[in-house]
């Protein structure tokens, strides 16, 4: 898989985005010195999450014959402490349907190993910078 991202305009800060044939943007805030017209690199960070928890849920629901019709998940950020290496996620879900507490407690169990949150938490990664190869 390949992400590519673009300045979308000379002398600004805002990214063009190309995900398997998606496309989004992201920008920084005007304090900045961005015009804040899309999520920055921490919100699409925080959002990876709560999109991977939900889809986990729904993902598990359907696969085990869960009558789960819908997720809401919330994201609270304390980056307070990011420069000394802590940066908190507090994660509300809430899962809708016609759904025993039996199911609920298992889906809350599922979502709190989703991908993402195991990547965030427990895996090691390696990040190589390299010059784009480009044509003139």
């Amino acid at each position: 898989m390949s992400i590519a991202a673009q300045t979308a305009e000379n002398g600004k800060f805002r990214q063009v985005l190309e995900v398997d044939g998606h496309t989004f943007q992201a920008d920084v805030t005007p304090a900045l010195g961005g015009e804040g017209s899309a999520p920055g690199p921490h919100e699409l960070f925080d959002a990876s999450l709560a999109a991977c928890k939900a889809l986990t849920a729904h993902w598990y629901a359907k696969k085990n014959g869960i009558a789960l019709e819908r997720v809401e998940t919330k994201i609270e950020r304390d980056d307070s402490k990011e420069r000394q290496g802590t940066y908190v996620l507090r994660v509300r879900i809430a899962f809708f349907g016609a759904l025993t507490d039996a199911e609920k407690h298992k889906l809350y169990d599922v979502v709190a190993r989703c991908p993402v949150h195991k990547l965030m938490t427990s895996s090691t990664v390696e990040i190589e910078t390299a010059p784009l190869e480009t044509t003139p």
